[in-house]
């Protein structure tokens, strides 16, 4: 079943690896089928070079496996609370991205200091109070604390993302990484200029309606 979302899910999770921002098998993909409301998710501590379409679990929204001969990963609690509680999310993805997880140990946001934050993002990179992996409680703080971006850091663990299609939440966690780098960076120079909300709103809402082949 959602043979199609299958190789989806699974491709997105080995570009995690080929994009580094994943180390050996941390972090992880997943993808809802809108008209059945299940979810395919990465097995868990399968190397991202190993998987394939036929390895990617399937699970309905309260966690129950309808196909799949692998455990989901340890993070589908958190991927499904997500699910349940933001209809428009068709996508869920977790990293531990460097520069972005050094943000997530210091229980800092990302300022909205570049055109590229503003753009993406719409604002500052929220970053989450401290949750145990393993449950709902780190979807609690997602919902809770990430607003209208498409990215939140959870405090001392790393990074999620969301997006309307795997495809979109990728390129969310690609560019979170790319611009806590840059970031990262201006902050062993001096002390990064924030942009004017008025600014950052003016050029999310052009990003989101003139940016690409509308």
């Amino acid at each position: 079943m959602l043979e199609e979302l299958k190789a989806v899910v699974c491709r997105y999770n080995r570009l995690l690896s080929t994009h580094g921002l994943v180390t050996m098998t941390s972090g992880n993909v997943s993808g809802r089928d809108f008209e059945s409301g299940l979810v395919v998710i990465k097995p868990s501590g399968v190397d991202f070079e190993e998987l394939t379409p036929d390895d990617m679990p399937v699970v309905d929204l309260s966690g129950n496996i309808v196909e799949g001969r692998l455990k989901p990963s340890v993070d589908t609690a958190t991927h499904l609370y997500v699910y349940r509680h933001i209809p428009s999310v068709g996508s869920v993805i977790h990293t531990h991205s460097n520069h972005a997880t050094a943000f997530a140990a210091l229980g800092k946001s990302i300022p909205c200091c570049l055109t590229a934050i503003a753009d993406e993002f719409g604002g500052a990179i929220p970053c989450s109070d401290y949750a145990p992996v393993g449950g709902e409680e780190i979807g609690r703080e997602i919902v809770r604390g990430i607003g209208s971006s498409p990215a939140i850091l959870i405090r001392n663990h790393g990074a999620f993302t969301i997006g309307r299609t795997v495809q979109e939440a990728f390129k969310a966690a690609v560019m979170l990484e790319d611009v806590a780098k840059t970031v990262y960076l201006a902050l062993t120079m001096g002390e990064p200029l924030e942009i004017p909300q008025s600014e950052i709103e003016r050029a999310h809402k052009r990003y989101l309606e003139k940016y690409g082949q509308q």
